[in-house]
């Protein structure tokens, strides 16, 4: 399973989890915190014109709710009723899936590795087009 957290300049936290693993809240609440930390730590004191979009069902817990809250941000609940959202996505792993037809990795740090160039390879006009499809939709829908 890949999870990657990524806003209008880039990937600011990726996890390739191994085979088996998964995640649960607590662990999700641990990505956020480590994304935040390590590469947009000024997100935590901004306030405005930030506007948070999640697809994964541990967003519903309240320990997460309640970590978002003290953010302050605007958040775009994701819904499987709706399902223009889910564009977002689309657009980074559509895209990365064609990359991937027809390759084969050899072991997990193959995986890593191929990750780790193909995020460095998308320049910022890349994940800002991304974005701005959940924005859109989301105040359509709001």
């Amino acid at each position: 399973m890949l999870c990657v957290w990524w806003d209008q300049e880039d990937v600011i936290y990726y996890e390739l989890l191994k085979p088996g693993e998964t995640v649960n809240v607590h662990h999700y609440h641990q990505q956020l915190h480590r994304a935040l930390r390590e590469k947009r730590p000024h997100y935590r004191k901004r306030h405005d014109k930030l506007i948070f979009l999640h697809n994964a069902s541990s967003h519903t817990s309240t320990m997460i709710q309640n970590y978002l809250e003290t953010l302050n941000w605007e958040v775009l609940l994701y819904s499987v009723y709706l399902p223009d959202l889910v564009l977002s996505d689309y657009h980074l792993f559509s895209t990365m899936g064609h990359a991937l037809a027809e390759r084969h990795f050899d072991s997990y740090e193959d995986v890593r590795k191929w990750l780790d160039e193909w995020f460095a390879s998308k320049d910022e006009e890349f994940f800002w087009r991304g974005t701005q499809i959940a924005r859109k939709m989301g105040k359509i829908y709001s």
